[in-house]
């Protein structure tokens, strides 16, 4: 299934997660996990575990900006993915950075809200988020949550997830994913738009507390099987195949929503 033998180079753009589930960690074990080499920006040092975020500390945007130019002069970039980018000047920073490169695939997953339920953005930098970045995006890939704030479009099953999903796409991205993990739906369904229309991915839901980090891990996925050469159509149900293996594998750690495994002994690809 894997069209690109050499192994690619995915940057991913995030925040930290000192407990490894989500953020940076979590991205860098899913890009390695695919076999390809993880290069990364930090933009913010979140203070967290599996129980909650309790605060942050948020770079500047030069620090960012001085953390990924060298390696756009050392790497060729295959694909990039985007996760917390906290305050609108980053947003601002990092859609400048992309805007002038020449990288392929940019998989941006619009963290807007922690699985504990923290804000993570506020609603400037949410703005320069969809202005910015999302005309950049090869795929824009928010959860339920984060597409309603992104429409105002209460959503609650796959009508309402399809409206949703038309408007994200007119704001520019060059397909949308909205994902369904987190609704009341027999399936953990997924809904992308894309210049071809609709396309629906399920999966089995597994009731699982072990679900911390499956936005960013999901993300992460996409960039690496776009840089392996798939197309997004072929890499998403690759991408869901191996979160719901990470889940049933997961370690069962910590006391609130626990780490996937990230090298899930099952999963193939």
């Amino acid at each position: 299934m894997i069209k690109n033998d050499r192994q690619p180079v995915v940057m991913t753009i995030a925040g930290f997660d000192p407990s490894a589930g989500a953020g940076i960690l979590a991205d860098i074990k899913t890009i390695s996990a695919f076999g390809c080499y993880g290069v990364a920006g930090v933009t913010s040092l979140t203070f967290q575990n599996t129980q909650g975020v309790f605060g942050a500390e948020h770079q500047s945007s030069d620090v960012v900006r001085n953390q990924i130019e060298p390696l756009f002069d050392d790497f060729e970039i295959a694909a990039i993915k985007t996760g917390m980018l906290p305050t609108a000047e980053i947003i601002e920073e990092v859609a400048s950075i992309i805007s002038s490169s020449a990288v392929p695939h940019i998989v941006v997953d619009p963290v807007i809200r922690s699985t504990s339920g923290h804000d993570l953005i506020d609603g400037k930098a949410l703005d320069a988020l969809i202005q910015k970045l999302f005309p950049l995006a090869s795929v824009v890939t928010p959860n339920a949550l984060e597409a309603e704030r992104i429409t105002n479009i209460p959503i609650s099953d796959l009508p309402s997830m399809q409206k949703a999903a038309e408007v994200i796409f007119a704001l520019g991205p060059r397909s949308a994913l909205v994902k369904g993990g987190d609704l009341d739906m027999n399936a953990a369904t997924d809904l992308l738009i894309d210049a071809d229309g609709f396309a629906i991915n399920s999966t089995q839901r597994l009731p699982s507390k072990n679900t911390h980090g499956t936005g960013c891990t999901l993300a992460a996925a996409l960039a690496c099987l776009l840089a392996r050469g798939l197309s997004l159509r072929e890499a998403i149900p690759v991408a869901k195949r191996y979160i719901n293996e990470a889940i049933s594998d997961a370690p069962g750690l910590g006391r609130g929503h626990g780490p996937l495994n990230h090298f899930p002994a099952e999963f193939k690809f």
